[in-house]
């Protein structure tokens, strides 16, 4: 298989690729009934464009897969056709951060580990043809987030000139490590990964390395991922640097996001209602140890979860997301219960934005999360009947299901999308 083809930055060339391997990237693979809907791609940050991502999902055994970019819109198409290709289901949405003014939780911190009052939200389920939308939606707060990346990269390089270090140049170190030009975004994560590219060039891999950012830049390095940067067979050097910055560096130089690029989040709600999307609240929790390893111990939602999800479901919120591996059994019971008593959908989905992690995902097999993969083939009906026909989006007022429970809704919809054929999966209303 050519991964070069597949990671190429040349869409017709990578979408060729995979056309041309087709199901082949699932040669020896075993499959299981594992799904994730919240994959990154290099639209936001990842290593991996959609198509790759589609297929490290199918090598992992997943049947569905899911693009969830920041502020971004620009790779969803491309995942579809790539999945289609592959024989994959897929699910295209993304993520954004909006303003709780006017909530009952105004001023709290929730989802968002660098500030209060902002939260992160995600879009799942976009119909096909509201992709347009969702790209003249986004692009004055990508715009603006853009111009706060610029401001954080002034105050990183004032950190970088206390220590000698030659400052990080925007366009060239970071813009550059980013598909902005294409309609993806910038985020802080492009800044750090700039950086770490920086030090390794500077100080090699080792311990100089290790010895400058515990010295200058006065960032503590755990015995476990100094274990890592001392490991000369370590392939995700630069990510492990920029999950070690994440907790350190982003404090010092972050800038607080203004009311163009985090909008209201009930305009936000409005906007996805309204082109047949799902809106959904993406839960953090306390956290213990993260899973993607760039997030400390903190609390956040959990004090006052019973006062925030009947507020997410009065706002408009139509579902709420959470990682299986984040939380503790207990956290994600009680956030279980929240939703079935006020019928919020639940979506699951592993946050994969670096290459360390693995696509694989067991516990969901687990007896208290098996229903999310039925929540998901939910998802996937009611992305394509929407795209068909908007009425049959699955909270839409002129649904002929709406008199059923939300979980009526779930089982009957679920059954449609195991049945879609991926590769056309514009047939979906020959499966109702």
């Amino acid at each position: 298989m050519n991964g070069v083809k597949l990671n190429s930055l040349n869409v017709a060339e990578r979408l060729a690729a995979v056309r041309e391997l087709g199901e082949s990237v699932k040669q020896g693979v075993t499959p299981t009934d594992e799904v994730n809907n919240h994959v990154h791609t290099i639209y936001s940050f990842s290593p991996y464009t959609p198509v790759m991502a589609a297929v490290k999902a199918a090598q992992a055994g997943l049947q569905a897969v899911g693009i969830m970019d920041h502020d971004s819109v620009s790779g969803c198409s491309e995942m579809l056709e790539a999945c289609k290709a592959i024989n994959i289901a897929s699910t295209a949405g993304f993520e954004m951060r909006v303003d709780m003014t006017g909530t009952a939780v105004e001023g709290r911190k929730t989802n968002n580990p660098d500030t209060l009052n902002n939260s992160y939200m995600a879009v799942h389920g976009i119909p096909a043809t509201q992709f347009g939308a969702a790209r003249e939606f986004l692009r004055p707060m990508n715009a603006a987030r853009i111009e706060r990346d610029r401001l954080q990269v002034d105050r990183l390089n004032d950190i970088l000139g206390e220590v000698g270090m030659a400052p990080l140049e925007f366009d060239r170190d970071v813009a550059a490590l980013s598909q902005a030009a294409a309609g993806g975004s910038i985020t802080e994560r492009h800044i750090l990964y700039a950086l770490s590219l920086k030090l390794i060039e500077a100080h090699g891999e080792g311990m100089a390395l290790i010895r400058f950012v515990r010295e200058k830049l006065d960032t503590e390095v755990p015995a476990k991922l100094e274990a890592l940067l001392l490991d000369p067979a370590n392939t995700h050097y630069a990510y492990d640097l920029l999950g070690l910055f994440k907790a350190s560096l982003v404090p010092r130089m972050f800038v607080q996001p203004g009311s163009r690029e985090c909008i209201p989040i009930g305009k936000a709600v409005q906007f996805a209602n309204d082109i047949g999307a799902i809106p959904a609240y993406a839960y953090l929790g306390d956290v213990g140890e993260s899973p993607t390893g760039d997030k400390k111990a903190e609390k956040f939602e959990d004090d006052y979860l019973d006062v925030l999800v009947p507020e997410l479901k009065r706002i408009g919120f139509k579902a709420i997301t959470y990682m299986p591996p984040r939380n503790t059994l207990a956290q994600l019971l009680r956030l279980q219960a929240l939703c079935a008593k006020n019928e919020l959908m639940e979506i699951s989905g592993v946050d994969i934005n670096s290459s360390r992690q693995t696509f694989s995902c067991p516990v969901i097999m687990t007896p208290p999360f098996r229903h999310l993969t039925e929540s998901t083939w939910a998802l996937i009906a009611h992305e394509k009947l929407a795209t068909v026909n908007p009425d049959l989006s699955l909270f839409s007022s002129s649904n002929p299901m709406k008199a059923l429970s939300l979980a009526g809704r779930l089982t009957r919809y679920a059954a449609v999308g195991r049945k879609i054929d991926n590769r056309h999966p514009e047939r979906v209303t020959d499966q109702i």
